[in-house]
């Protein structure tokens, strides 16, 4: 009789617990911090086709324009805020970088806002502070 009380109870109990899927908001914003971190690792490189892979036409054209010659790069990202609007995604990047130039070492940082669009999601433009076109 015990035996089958708990036969019955058993797969009651153990039942596994339901697993909901991450929101797709959750997933853009996992997405476009996974972009900054892949863009500023290839600055860091000086990878063009890594940064024109990861970028829209136009945002390919005002990235480039903007690099400055440097010996070597390392740069530090906190992303602080993330907004998205309809197929646009608008990243806050706290940023802090350490330029290199012919033995000279500079030492920057700011507030940029990273403009996302695409599936999968490209850099399009930067707005305020671009770590991108350091040292000035």
């Amino acid at each position: 009789m015990i035996f089958m009380l708990v036969s019955l109870l058993f797969p009651v109990g153990c039942g596994k617990k339901e697993v909901k899927p991450a929101p797709q908001e959750s997933k853009t914003t996992q997405e476009a911090f996974e972009l900054a971190e892949a863009i500023k690792k290839a600055y860091e490189e000086k990878d063009k086709s890594s940064l024109e892979e990861n970028t829209t036409a136009d945002g390919y054209r005002e990235l480039i324009s903007a690099i400055k010659s440097f010996d070597r790069a390392e740069l530090a990202f906190t992303p602080t805020w993330v907004e998205i609007k309809d197929s646009s995604v608008s990243l806050n990047i706290s940023w802090k970088g350490a330029w290199t130039v012919r033995g000279t070492v500079t030492n920057e940082s700011g507030l940029a806002v990273f403009v996302l669009e695409g599936s999968p999601l490209k850099l399009s433009k930067i707005l305020r502070e671009n770590p991108f076109r350091q040292p000035e």
